[in-house]
Parts: structure tokens; sequence; C-alpha cells
């Protein structure tokens, strides 16, 4: 092979062939993953193919208009991220252009070969060292503290700078590319830092996740639980209520940061979040949710292999906050677009088809996102997670489609929406028979303790309930319930309260859109204890048609919408003995 004198970083090359997002250019040094500027407009694009003299572009912006013959750049850059302070309530495109800046810059809608950079450089903050002069450092070392809305963002010494001694280090006000720290080593270190968004940034220990992402809602956190630092798939139809979960669990989990990436929805739903999620109230705060949340906005009508990018950058942002000791909590929503970006550039780039159309290495890449979640010991010492949660939009909600199967494959948790349930108004609209949590043995323990021992023998206990009424609602549909054992009567009664009381949920209403692992509990606890009172009291020779129409059992729905709820729940279950006890002693 014949091997040509290296150009300098910088030189330009020249535009050959144009393929949309894919573009050629030739005369140019340049390594994978190199960012580079593409014509005269120097729109950004990313080397993903070296091919001889040939290197192949995929550009992050609109290639319409522009020719063969037209300069191309090298800036000797992977495409990365700016971290530091300034993250926390922005809203970026696909390639961490900070919307609201672009918007001063040109109006509503984005011109091409514009840039900005990821973070103010022009804001200061009161940056407080936490080492002194003297002290031994090494990679992750956290120097200081910036206090960043509620939330104190921890200045850290990159993963990829040598350690040493601190020679000087400053107290005060700073902007993010100020020096506010010196090394015996030369090292100058600012409060931003750069990371190439395609590479994991570096951890200490992955850890086995031992404790729940509580979300309030009761089908997840009651039947299929999330760990921190896990990884669950919500895929489901048009219209199923994937963004409303997701909104639900960016509000309400227990994470303190929340990354959410809108990649390659449609403009209105993205419009929707983005309206939305600045007026939304954090509850643990009862300040605005945006104060701890990084939205990531890219519709399905901007560039795709934006579209690609963006998933990249969420995750690096995630891990930056991850290595300061935070949980954090990534929706994305959703993989399938991504996946379908990924589909367009393989095509252009003439690569073989796998099914369906989508690259070969589809399943690859899937991995390669998800396996960035996880509950680590940082660098700096301090444990953080990443839990990622991909919503998954397959055509026409057909589950045997690639994206679905080989992110089931890779996820420990699935919570398959279902259009039939939507229909019925039953939301969350999660099927309890499709879904599973693969931590149920991992969190054990945990809701032993924390919850109550009796716990994970009353999940068990709904769900064995839950299978039993799909298998007798085959027969009632062939003879009709009448024709049941009267046993069975009442178990079609208790799922279906189960399913009405436990599992559907309102998001809207104040009380019930956040449910906690105790009222959980009670409910569930509620309801095993009226069935246990009916199965005793149809042995005991009661009719079941008596047992289902006692009055004070058609209250239970009610507690959902109750704060304060103990003691109704109290007079309830002393009505429901009372009223079950005067039935057996006529029977």
């Amino acid at each position: 092979m014949e091997v040509k004198e290296k150009k300098e970083k910088g030189q330009e090359g020249v535009l050959k062939r144009i393929a949309g997002p894919v573009v050629t250019a030739v005369n140019i040094d340049a390594h994978m993953y190199d960012v580079v500027k593409v014509g005269h407009e120097e729109l950004m694009g990313e080397v993903i193919k070296i091919q001889g003299d040939e290197t192949i572009i995929q550009v992050y912006e609109d290639t319409s208009g522009i020719r063969p013959g037209e300069p191309v750049t090298n800036t000797g850059l992977s495409l990365a991220v700016e971290l530091g302070p300034g993250l926390l309530t922005s809203i970026y495109d696909g390639i961490q252009r900070p919307l609201s800046v672009l918007v001063d810059k040109m109006g509503d809608f984005i011109q091409r070969g514009v840039s900005a950079p990821g973070l103010d450089h022009q804001k200061k903050w009161e940056f407080r060292p936490l080492v002194k002069e003297g002290d031994k450092v090494s990679p992750g070392t956290i120097i200081g503290e910036v206090q960043e809305t509620n939330i104190v963002h921890r200045i850290l010494i990159p993963p990829n700078v040598q350690g040493g001694t601190v020679k000087s280090i400053k107290r005060g006000s700073f902007t993010v590319e100020e020096i506010v720290c010196i090394l015996d080593s030369g090292v100058e270190l600012t409060m931003m830092q750069k990371w190439p968004v395609r590479v994991p940034r570096p951890v200490l220990e992955k850890m086995n996740p031992t404790i729940p992402l509580i979300t309030g809602q009761r089908i997840l956190d009651g039947l299929f639980p999330i760990a921190k630092g896990g990884t669950a798939a919500i895929p489901g139809p048009f219209g199923s209520g994937k963004t409303v979960t997701q909104q639900q669990l960016a509000k309400w989990s227990d994470a303190e940061i929340v990354v959410y990436i809108g990649c390659g929805e449609r403009g209105n739903e993205m419009t929707e979040v983005l309206t939305e999620f600045p007026e939304l109230e954090d509850p643990k705060t009862g300040k605005p949710l945006m104060e701890r949340t990084v939205l990531i906005a890219n519709t399905s009508n901007m560039p795709v292999a934006a579209r690609e990018a963006s998933v990249y950058t969420g995750i690096t942002i995630a891990e930056y906050f991850r290595d300061m000791g935070y949980d954090v909590s990534l929706m994305a929503d959703s993989t399938s677009r991504w996946a379908e970006a990924m589909r367009e550039i393989s095509s252009r780039l003439e690569e073989m088809p796998g099914e369906e159309g989508y690259p070969a290495y589809l399943a690859a890449r899937l991995s390669e996102f998800y396996e960035r979640a996880g509950l680590v010991r940082a660098l700096c010492g301090k444990n953080g997670s990443v839990s990622v949660i991909g919503a998954v939009s397959p055509p026409g909600g057909d589950f045997s489609e690639p994206v679905t199967q080989n992110t089931l494959r890779i996820v420990k948790v699935f919570w398959a929406l279902d259009a039939k349930l939507s229909q019925r108004r039953h939301f969350p609209a999660i099927n309890w028979l499709n879904s599973y949590s693969l931590y149920l043995d991992t969190l054990h323990d945990w809701y032993d303790k924390e919850v109550s021992p009796e716990w994970n023998v009353l999940r068990s206990w709904a769900m064995e309930i839950l299978q039993k009424e799909a298998e007798l609602q085959e027969i009632v549909q062939l003879v009709g319930s009448d024709a049941l054992p009267e046993a069975e009567q009442l178990t079609i009664e208790i799922a279906r309260m189960i399913r009405e009381i436990f599992l559907q949920q309102n998001a809207y209403d104040p009380v019930d859109t956040f449910c906690d692992m105790a009222k959980q509990y009670d409910m569930m606890k509620a309801i095993k204890g009226y069935a246990d009172l009916a199965y005793a009291a149809q042995m005991a020779g009661v009719s079941p048609a008596q047992i289902i129409s006692i009055k004070s059992k058609n209250d239970l729905p009610q507690i959902k919408f109750i704060k304060d709820y103990k003691p109704e729940l109290e007079r309830i279950q002393k009505s429901m003995d009372s009223e079950i006890n005067t039935l057996r002693s006529s029977a």
C-alpha cells in the first residue's frame, strides 16, 4: 500500500460527490470521526469512511445547493461536547448548538453553517475551590464547586489529564474559559472540558444495580421496576402514550438530573415538550423542573445526520453528571428514529443492507448506546448512575421489527405499550402480560427492607391473578362468565380491581400523578385483603354475586385521589369486613 506524505491539519480538500447528507471529498488527510467543514458555507460534517484517496463525510446540515469542487477543511478534532456550568436549563440541537442562541441570531428557522458554543463563554460563575496548593490530584478529582440552579456543579479534572500537585488555585467569579487551577506539570485547568461524544467516559468500577429508580408510577414501581443505572425500553404504536410516560418519568423519577433527547420526533410533539417542560414544577424543590434538566431537540425535519449524533450528545452529557456522583435518568424518544437515520446514511454509503434495510451493525450500535448506562464508582470516588429509558416506535405497533427485537436483547426492562388499552382509556397503557423486568431478583432485598417483607409476595400474587384472568377471559368469551366455577368468578372481579384501582393512574390528577411506595403497598394490601375475605366467604357458601355486590368495595378506587388516604382506607376496610361477615352469618 502506497503511503502518502501526511498533509497538515486544516489543509483543504475538494468535494467530489454529493448524495444527500453523505458527501465525498478528495485530497484531504483525515482520521475516522474527524469533524470537517464542508463547502463555502462551512457546513459541519464528520468523517465516517475512508476509502483510498476518498474521504466520505456525513454532514449535519442540509446539503442542498452545494456543488462538487467546493472546499472541504479538516479541523483534526472529533465531534465533542462542551461540559461545564451552564448545561442545566439548556435546550440544544443534536450537535449541542443552543437553540436559544440560534433563535437570537436568525429567528425561528435555523440557517446553514451557523455555529454557537454549547456553553455561554461570557457568563461568570462563582467558583469555590475544594483543594489547596500542594494537594495531590488525579483524573476525576473534584477541585471545586459552582452553584448552578439548585444543583451543585462539581468541577472535575478531565479523565484524559494526568494528575499531579496543585501549584495554584483561585477563588472567585470566572467564565468557563478562564484558568482556575494550575498543576505542577504546567497543565492549566478551566471550569469547562470537552469530550468526544462517541467515547464512553472512564470509571473506576461498574457495579450491580441494587436500588430501584422510583418513578411514582404504580405499574412500573409495583410490577416492572427499573434499577438505578438500569436500561428500559418503551415500545408502542402511535398514540399509545410513549411521550406522556416519558414525561412522567422525567418529572417524578428520583434521579437528580434529567437528560431528555427528542430524537426525530414530530415537530408538534417536540414543541409540546419545549413549551411544557419549562413550566413543569419540580415536586422536590417547588422550582421549575428545567433547573435540573437538559433538553436535546432534534425533530424529524432536521438533517438526518444530526439525529444520529443527538443520542451520543445526550449520553455524554449524562455521563458527565454521573461522574460528579449524581443519579441521572436519560430519556431517548425515540431510538427508532435514530435507527432510521442510520439506515438512511448506510444506504447512501451503499452498504449491504440487513433486515428491513437497516445496516448489519444495527444491534452493535444499539448495544454501544445502552451499555453506557450503569451504576458506577466514578473517578472522583463517588457513586453515580445513568439510567437509560429508550422509547421505540415500531411501524404499526409490530414488535417483531428489527429495532424492537434488537433492543429487547439488550435492555433488562420491557414496558410494552398497547394500543387496545389506550383505546379503552386505560392509562398508562402498558400491557402487564407482555412486559417484564429482569431486575426483580436484585431489587428483592431493597423492597423487603424499605417497603415491607410482604411486598414481593403481594407483587407475585397480583401477577398470578392477572395471568389467571387472561386465561379465564378466553373461556368467558366462549361460554359466558356464569359458566365459570364460583371461585373463578371472584378471580375475574379481583383482577378487575387490580387493573382499575392499582394499574390505572391519572397523569393529570394532582394527587394520583405520583404514588409513593408506601401508598402502593397499602393499596395492594387492601385489594388482597378483600380477595382473602371473598374467597373465605365463598367457601362458607356465600354466592359470588353477593360478595361482588358489597357497597364498601366500590369506595376503594377513590383512595387514589386522596392525599391523606389512611383514615378513609381504614374505614373502607372495616366496612368490607363488616359486610362480608354479615353475608357469612346469613349464609
